[in-house]
Formats: structure tokens, C-alpha cells, sequence
């Protein structure tokens, strides 16, 4: 009868399940297989860049090619606009010394009723112009995208008008619609139709404008539209088809629900350029009013906002009032810019 292992003192010499070798010294990890070692880890210096310092140090090349954009960006760009906040608290002919009035350029702005008018003129084009090109817009871009063929002349021809020189656009214009020359007037008097005073009247000279920047601008956003059309599946359009839908049904159930992204960024950037009209009225009216040539036509029908702070800062030379003036309506615009947003994604939220 075999007796029961009596445990003993622990052994004091190496074994075989020990971390450390015959010479005190860590053995290798018999885990990881023969021939395998642990790996190293190296130590990390004090004085060496860690996280997002050690990447910048690593692509610092990269930053440095990139750079004079930057610095160009800031001095030209960034700068001026920050100085123009400074700007609009002081008195200023650009020439002598500055004179710290605070807060009565606004004041005066706001009792100011040329401002107001020039307002009122930059937002009845921006209407007049926006919404007709939005429309044709999305009517050329289903035209389009319906087509089988030149398809690829079709979008060069569309694009080329926002490429166009706007001064050379507006001269087109000008001529176009001149009240004893134009040829608008002369196609309506061989038609026995009295002619039209387009740049003396108040109303006609806004609708110029308008369709000046509705002609400019209608390719561009087309162009968009078409690419947001080619991306909806053609599945949908033939499902909408064999249920019986007709092509009034399918463009406010199916085209319409899915452009809205599309058509939110084109409402803002159509409102963000549409509120910023200067060429248009500066170039149609410049050499017609002899004793201002910034008014913006008879009547100051087509002083626009932008065109009324240009009149004041190099014609007043009153830069204090005309930084007041432009920070001002840049918040009117970010205030409609909300607003149109709030509106379009309203829509989008509504089952």
C-alpha cells in the first residue's frame, strides 16, 4: 500500500513555470512560441512632443505649403473685417484722426430713412428675383435630366451665364432695356405697343434687376438640382408609374420630398447673394445720374444696401457710418437666413 505525497519545502532552484532563467534574468514568454521574444518598449524622453503636437511636428511640411493661404486669408480677409467692428464706433474720413462716438452711428441708422429705403429696394429684388429662379431652376433641371441626348451641351449652356462677366452682363442689360434705344422697346413698338420706360420707372427698374440676376444665376442652381435629380433611384419613378401616378403627382410626391436638402442649400445661398446685389445697379445706373452716380437710378429705385455703404464710405467718406451700415445688414441677412432655414426644415420635419 503506496503512502500518500508528503508536500516539501519549496523548491529554491529554477523550474520550469518560473518567469526567470538560470541567471536571475526574465525568461522569454514560452506563450508566444519559440523564437518569439516580448516586445521592446521604448522609453519616452521628457522634452518629447506627445498627441496633437508630435502630428504637427511629424507633417510640418504639409502646414507650411498650406500656409499662405492662410496668411493671405488673414490679412486681406480676416482683419478687415474684424477692424470694420472697431470701425463702426468711431468717426472716420480715412484720413485724420479717429473720434470714439460709441453707439450713435447705429442711432443714427436706424432714424436714418435712405437706409430703411435701401432695405426695402435690396429685399423687393431679392423676392423678384429668387423665387422665379429657384422655379425655373428646378423646371430646366427635370427638363434636363428627362433628355437623352446633348445632355452634356445642355449643362455648358446653362452654366455659362454665372461665368459671365457681371459687368459685361449688366451693360448687356442696360442696352437691352434702355427706354430709346433698347431693343425690348423696339420689339414692342413694331408690334404697335407703346414702349416701356424701364430705367425711369420705380417698379421696371427693380424687375431689371431682377431678371439681370435671374438670367445670371438660373444655370447655376440647375446645375444643382439636375446632380441631386441623377442621385434619386429611377426605381421610385417607375413604381410611382405603374401605380397609376401621373408626372404632376410624381414631382410633388417623389421629386420635390427628396430635393429638400438640395433645395434648402440653394434658398440660402440664393438669399446670401441675392441680398449682396451692388454690380448690378452700380454698373446700370452709374453714367445716368449726373450729380450721384451711386444713387441707384431715378428715384433711388435700385439703391441697394450695399450700393447706399459704398456711397457713404468712398463718396461721404464716412467709414464709421458705412462699417455701421454693413454690420447691420449683415444681421438682417443671418436673421432671413434663419428664418428661411427654420422654414424649409419645418417642412421636412411635417409626415
Amino acid at each position: 500500500m503506496s503512502s500518500t505525497p508528503v508536500a516539501g519545502p519549496a523548491p529554491t532552484g529554477p523550474t520550469s513555470g518560473s518567469d526567470s532563467g538560470p541567471t536571475g534574468q526574465p525568461s522569454p514568454d514560452r506563450s508566444r512560441g519559440p523564437g518569439r521574444r516580448a516586445p521592446r518598449i521604448r522609453p519616452v524622453s521628457a522634452g518629447a512632443p506627445r498627441g496633437p503636437r508630435r502630428r504637427v511636428a511629424r507633417h510640418w511640411p504639409q502646414y507650411v505649403a498650406i500656409s499662405p493661404y492662410y496668411l493671405i486669408f488673414s490679412v486681406f480677409m480676416l482683419f478687415p473685417v474684424l477692424y470694420t467692428v472697431y470701425l463702426a464706433f468711431q468717426k472716420w474720413d480715412g484720413i485724420g484722426d479717429m473720434q470714439f462716438v460709441g453707439f450713435q452711428q447705429f442711432r443714427f441708422l436706424w432714424d436714418d430713412p435712405i437706409f430703411w429705403m435701401s432695405v426695402r429696394n435690396t429685399l423687393v429684388i431679392w423676392v423678384l428675383s429668387t423665387v422665379p429662379m429657384l422655379f425655373l431652376a428646378l423646371v430646366l433641371a427635370v427638363l434636363v435630366n428627362s433628355t437623352k441626348r446633348f445632355t452634356a451641351f445642355y449643362r455648358v449652356a446653362l452654366f455659362i451665364p454665372s461665368i459671365t462677366s457681371l459687368v459685361a452682363i449688366a451693360i448687356f442689360f442696360g442696352a437691352v432695356f434702355s427706354n430709346n434705344f433698347g431693343l425690348i422697346n423696339a420689339i414692342l413698338k413694331s408690334v404697335h405697343v407703346s414702349a416701356v420706360p424701364w430705367m425711369s420707372n420705380e417698379w421696371t427698374i427693380k424687375l431689371v434687376i431682377a431678371a439681370l440676376m435671374t438670367w445670371q444665376w438660373t444655370g447655376y442652381n440647375a446645375i444643382i438640382y439636375l446632380a441631386g435629380l441623377q442621385a434619386i433611384p429611377s426605381e421610385l419613378y417607375e413604381a410611382a408609374r405603374m401605380d397609376g401616378a401621373g408626372p404632376v403627382r410624381i414631382f410633388f410626391s417623389i421629386t420635390i420630398p427628396l430635393l429638400r436638402p438640395i433645395i434648402l442649400f440653394t434658398v440660402v445661398v440664393s438669399t446670401v447673394t441675392g441680398l449682396q446685389s451692388f454690380t448690378e445697379p452700380q454698373v446700370l445706373f452709374g453714367s445716368e445720374a449726373a450729380t450721384n452716380p451711386n444713387s441707384g437710378g431715378p428715384g433711388q429705385a435700385g439703391l441697394t444696401t450695399l450700393l447706399y455703404f459704398y456711397h457713404q464710405a468712398f463718396d461721404n467718406n464716412d467709414f464709421g457710418y458705412a462699417a455701421a451700415i454693413v454690420w447691420a445688414f449683415f444681421l438682417l441677412i443671418l436673421l432671413i437666413v434663419l428664418v428661411n432655414w427654420r422654414l424649409v426644415q419645418r417642412k421636412e420635419r411635417r409626415p
